[in-house]
């Protein structure tokens, strides 16, 4: 049951996705930080199944660092969008990546931006977008309350909003969330939204 959106507010551009690590009915860990770190100023949102997601984020990562070794300055945004959506074309055509991704990014010319890029290497530029069963809720969530020029402030209490109605109407609903943001001052981790167990059940001595 994974989940990852996104949207652009006023100067920066906000991502969160669940934590889980899952296979078939197990949980493997809850702390799967799945929004990558591509450089300082871009964040890479996936879902997907783990070994390609997990892969093919890392292996975007090296080549986006690899292009700024080479050249002495960072892909713009819509350059690491597009050089994403390229290689996941190629891979359609051989072995595809089973993986959704959410690229979000912060540019001195252009400000913010948030891209679409999915497995079949669709690719847009939106203001707000999801992937996973958590989708249905959070899009919805954001259609009603999303606006342009959110302040951080707002933007976090609708991604809020989002994953307390992901954890309530989902049979299966991934406990952990975490809350990325990149704006001028760089891409960086704003958050973490963890489960509240119940404390009154008593242990098993």
């Amino acid at each position: 049951m994974e989940c990852v959106f996104g949207l652009v507010g006023n100067g920066f551009a906000l991502v969160v996705a669940d934590t889980s690590a899952v296979n078939s009915i197990l949980v493997h860990k809850s702390n799967e930080d799945k929004i990558m770190v591509l450089d300082s100023h871009k964040l890479l949102g996936a879902s997907g199944e783990s070994g390609d997601r997990v892969q093919f984020t890392e292996y975007i990562q090296k080549n986006v660092s690899l292009y700024q070794f080479r050249n002495g300055i960072p892909l713009t945004t819509v350059a690491a969008a597009n050089f994403t959506r390229g290689e996941l074309a190629t891979a359609l055509r051989k072995n595809p990546y089973s993986v959704n991704l959410l690229l979000a990014g912060y540019d001195k010319e252009t400000g913010p931006s948030l891209y679409y890029i999915d497995y079949i290497a669709t690719l847009h530029k939106i203001d707000k977008g999801a992937f996973g069963y958590g989708s249905y809720f959070s899009l919805a969530m954001m259609d009603r309350h999303f606006h342009s020029g959110m302040s951080v402030e707002d933007a976090v209490n609708l991604a809020d909003k989002c994953i307390m109605e992901i954890r309530s109407r989902l049979v299966v609903a991934p406990p952990n969330f975490v809350i990325k943001i990149v704006d001028s001052k760089g891409a960086r981790t704003f958050a973490w939204r963890e489960s509240i167990k119940d404390a009154s059940v008593p242990s098993i001595a």
